[in-house]
């Protein structure tokens, strides 16, 4: 979560930006569907990050 009247930090890498926005969306949610939201983040990430 950002503090208020600041912008989230943005990589510049589209696909990373995208994961970024979901995980800040997910304060949003229910604290047991935040779970899920990490874990998918975490696995997109790793993915992302494992690539050439």
């Amino acid at each position: 979560m950002t503090e208020p009247g600041t912008e989230p930090a943005r990589t510049g890498v589209a696909l990373v930006d995208s994961i970024l926005e979901s995980v800040e969306a997910a304060a949003e949610l229910p604290l047991e569907e935040q779970v899920g939201v990490f874990e998918r983040a975490h696995d997109q990430l790793r993915r992302a990050l494992d690539t050439d």
